[in-house]
């Protein structure tokens, strides 16, 4: 039952859009119609549900203190925590070209209107928000930091199709000229964020 309100805190309440404003660049720019957006989603959802349990094992085996204790108590002491955020990104950014590559191979259609966006979620600050919050909030096993990283990307892909969605509509409706574009986009996206905060009194 706390793996489950886990899974779904992590996509309704602490959604990385509209709890945190984390991936927004990615989120207006990749937005504009459906397909695309899908694409992003499933993308950023299957770069978190593999770095957040490699970056658990990382701190939690080798990088905390103490973390080192399985090699001998000689190593109990070793706290390599400062390394911690270079890691992350570099488990982020090798996955991210793996799934580069995968794309481009299989489907170059989806490869092309992504465009700069795909390498870029090696620097989408959700996905590195995903593995410090995962660090933050000291889950008690892999699982746990399965779980949440499979939420956030559920989050973030609801979020943006549901946003491109919208706009696809909004290209048929007499918007007022000033607000065109990325005015709307925003008012609609803290419309969303409204929507969303009523799921803050979930708890199974």
């Amino acid at each position: 039952m706390e793996t489950l309100n886990l899974f779904i805190k992590s996509i309704f309440i602490d959604n990385m859009i509209f709890a945190y404003f984390l991936g927004m660049c990615s989120y207006l720019a990749v937005s504009k119609n459906v397909k695309t957006a899908m694409g992003l989603g499933i993308a950023v959802t299957f770069v978190l549900t593999i770095t957040l349990p490699v970056n658990y094992l990382l701190e939690n085996y080798i990088l905390k203190s103490g973390a080192l204790q399985w090699l001998g108590t000689e190593f109990a002491g070793i706290d390599l925590s400062f390394l911690s955020l270079i890691l992350f990104i570099a488990v982020i950014a090798s996955i991210v070209q793996l799934l580069e590559m995968v794309i481009e191979k299989y489907s170059p259609s989806l490869y092309n209107q992504l465009g700069i966006f795909l390498p870029l979620i090696a620097v989408n600050c959700a996905i590195l928000g995903g593995a410090l919050f995962m660090q933050q909030r000291e889950f008690a096993s892999v699982g746990q930091a399965t779980v949440y990283g499979v939420g956030s990307g559920i989050g973030w892909w609801l979020a943006i199709v549901g946003i491109a969605a919208i706009r696809e509509k909004l290209a048929y409706s007499n918007v007022p000229k000033p607000l065109r574009g990325i005015g709307i986009t925003f008012i609609v996206t803290g419309l969303m964020g409204i929507a969303f905060m009523s799921f803050l009194g979930i708890k199974l």
